[in-house]
């Protein structure tokens, strides 16, 4: 069923705030990460120090942010929104990831970037699917946060396999120079936006790339983690 304007996405039932997407009751009973890593989001004893394998192998990013698991209903929502053609989407995920950053922002985990990054598609993977579904979603929170976002200073240098069906080594020979980078961003705090993060190899090669260009810190943000 294909959800109209002015109902909820996930129960198709009436929205006071159209334009919210998602009404209050499913945005509450949304699965959240919990009992994980603030460095890299999996499981972990405590939330508040990173767990021993950040410790043992510390990813280049600080904070790694995540509404959830990559389960549903939001899965089902980034596969619409991505293999479906339903770019209308893009501002209803990017708040309810903007809404889950902002309490760990006001419980004060996390600071304020000065600017934000995404993870570019290829130009001709963009040009099949007519959007880039990460863009869109950055451009609105560029917008709520106030915040500066330069959608092309990070750029694929060349096409790459997709991520979903190879393994973690294949993944990091797959993205190996897949990127470059254009900017100095000397002495500032930078987020990198991505949908899903599943081993992290490609916010990893992004941040690496950040990092050497002058970048204080890095968080990683995605509406989804896999566990």
């Amino acid at each position: 069923m294909l959800a109209m304007v002015g109902y909820c996405w996930l129960c198709h039932q009436n929205l006071y705030c159209a334009y919210h997407g998602i009404c209050s009751t499913c945005h509450r009973q949304l699965k959240r990460l919990q009992a994980v890593c603030p460095r890299c989001a999996l499981p972990s004893e405590t939330s508040d120090i990173a767990c021993g394998r950040c410790l043992k192998h510390p990813p280049s990013w600080q904070h790694l942010i995540a509404i959830t698991d990559y389960t549903p209903p939001l899965s089902q929502l980034i596969q619409r929104y991505k293999d479906h053609n339903t770019p209308q989407l893009a501002p209803i995920l990017a708040r309810q990831f903007l809404l889950h950053w902002l309490q760990g922002y006001r419980e004060g985990r996390w600071p304020k970037p000065e600017c934000i990054v995404s993870i570019p598609l290829h130009r001709k993977k963009r040009w099949r699917r007519g959007f880039d579904q990460i863009e869109l979603m950055a451009h609105s929170l560029s917008r709520w946060l106030q915040c500066p976002y330069h959608p092309n200073i990070l750029q694929r240098s060349r096409a790459t396999l997709t991520q979903r069906s190879l393994s973690a080594a294949q993944r990091k020979n797959n993205l190996k120079y897949a990127f470059k980078l254009q900017g100095d961003f000397a002495n500032q705090h930078v987020a990198i936006f991505d949908d899903v993060i599943t081993t992290g190899t490609t916010l990893h090669e992004a941040s690496q790339l950040l990092i050497r260009a002058g970048a204080r810190s890095v968080q990683a943000w995605a509406i989804c983690r896999t566990l």
